[in-house]
């Protein structure tokens, strides 16, 4: 009895309540939903440099919007975007990693001495310089993860060890295409080529368009992916959560230093000969760096794409091309992509402030 007077008091109480639902307004800014929607999609920004710089050089030069310059651009990219990918797995766990072009040149020194100097068939020299690329990253990992260096001081100092390797090991020899095309034509694998309605692009297109696709649906769809953002994002919150920050930090690494002999076995196909000075045991990492920041990687980990830096790789083919064919000086273009890259971090901070 006592409880339907309760509801019944409940009842009274109601009479006259409004019976609207609660409507909540969205006071934000176009220029705050601009904002939220680049940090949920860090590609867009990349992605529209590359749409713009497209039309824009197409726009002043007619040959620029073609299939063969198209396929060039691509061609040119296909190292730098092997790389990128490995350096973007250190950059989303908030690394960097300045020895990718020593692991990729040295890689490439071992298949082409284990098969030259020591008789080993291609495909296993080829198999040996995959798996030392990978251990070399994995050393990288140890540092990193066990020991706690910083990853730059680390990878400078194994980027010295390792290209000092490289020319001791090899002794400064170079292989040459000829001998290579002859003995060993496994090795130039990737310089090979295909010509779909009379353009020519190399299987090694392929193969950086295959590995990009692969690792940014591992990222975005496997619990290994995500324990790398959340590792990048922030250490100690994943640690609590129960992700192996320490193992996860050794399998990025030695991931990228597999990506990184991959890319170095490309590199055989499209030089053609074998040398302990190639320039991207030099310039390799800055070209990776490079495109990692303009594909709109944050540097401070755990945010960005693997199809960000794919974006980033292209922006800087299709600047260099340009730039080319409209006849400007060469060094407009480094002058072009330092402004990118200020730009880019510029623009990545910006980002950063929507969740502050």
């Amino acid at each position: 009895m006592a409880d339907a007077k309760i509801v019944g008091g409940f009842e009274e109480g109601l009479k006259g309540a409004s019976g609207g639902v609660a409507e909540f307004q969205d006071n934000r800014t176009t220029l705050k939903k601009l904002q939220q929607w680049l940090h949920h999609t860090p590609s867009a920004v990349p992605l529209i440099v590359l749409v713009a710089s497209i039309i824009a050089f197409g726009l002043l030069s007619p040959n620029f919007l073609t299939a063969t310059t198209l396929s060039t651009i691509l061609q040119q990219i296909s190292i730098v975007g092997i790389l990128g990918i490995a350096q973007a797995l250190i950059v989303l766990t908030a690394g960097i990693d300045l020895s990718v072009g020593a692991i990729a040149v040295f890689s490439s020194v071992l298949m082409g001495q284990f098969t030259f100097r020591y008789g080993i068939p291609a495909p296993a020299a080829i198999a040996l310089g995959l798996m030392l690329g990978t251990a070399m990253g994995l050393l990288n990992g140890w540092l990193v993860a066990r020991l706690r260096l910083p990853p730059f001081i680390a990878t400078l100092g194994t980027w010295q060890i390792l290209l000092a390797s490289n020319f001791i090991f090899s002794k400064n020899e170079t292989i040459r295409s000829s001998d290579i095309a002859e003995q060993a034509p496994m090795l130039q694998f990737w310089g090979n080529s295909i010509q779909p309605g009379g353009v020519k692009v190399l299987y090694a297109v392929f193969l950086m368009v295959a590995l990009v696709a692969v690792m940014a649906w591992v990222l975005r769809h496997t619990a290994w992916g995500r324990h790398v953002y959340a590792t990048g994002d922030d250490p100690v919150a994943a640690e609590l959560a129960g992700v192996p920050t320490k193992r996860r930090l050794m399998q990025v690494y030695a991931l990228a230093g597999f990506f990184c002999a991959v890319a170095g076995w490309v590199m055989i196909g499209r030089f053609g000969s074998v040398s302990p000075t190639a320039s991207t045991g030099q310039l390799g990492n800055i070209q990776s760096i490079t495109a990692v920041v303009i594909g709109g990687i944050s540097l401070f980990g755990g945010r960005g794409s693997i199809v960000g830096m794919f974006f980033g790789a292209m922006i800087v083919g299709v600047f260099e091309m340009g730039l080319r064919l409209v006849g400007t000086d060469p060094q407009w273009t480094f002058f072009l992509i330092g402004v990118l890259i200020i730009c880019a971090v510029a623009v990545d901070q910006w980002i950063r402030k929507v969740s502050v």
